[in-house]
Order: structure tokens, then sequence, then C-alpha cells
């Protein structure tokens, strides 16, 4: 097995594989797009009927 790590390769992974062909198609990798300010990209995550339901549950447990 030693062999094996020992051995000096460098191969793309097939996800960055995939993204440079897809890139050499359209001429470049896409410009950034930064995420709105006004819908976070996690803001489901800590919506109010997340945080009730979980109340609720909480006190009908205790």
């Amino acid at each position: 097995m030693d062999f094996i790590r020992a051995a000096d390769t460098a191969e793309p992974s097939a996800r960055a594989r995939m993204l440079a062909a897809r890139w050499r198609e359209e001429g470049g990798p896409p410009s950034p797009q930064p995420w709105r300010s006004d819908e976070p990209p996690a803001g489901w995550f800590f919506s109010r009927s997340r945080r009730g339901r979980r109340r609720r549950k909480r006190r009908g447990d205790g």
C-alpha cells in the first residue's frame, strides 16, 4: 500500500476535468456572482417557523 501512496501523480478530479472542459467550450470560467444581501444563502435555516416549531415540541415533551 505504501508504494501506491509514494507515487507522484497530480491528476485532477473528475469534477475538475468536467469544469475545465465546460470552461473551454464557454470561453473561460464564469464571473463570480455575489449573493444578495436581502436574501442570505442560509436564510431558511434561521426562519421563524422552524424556531416556533422547535419551541412547541420542547414544551410538549417537558
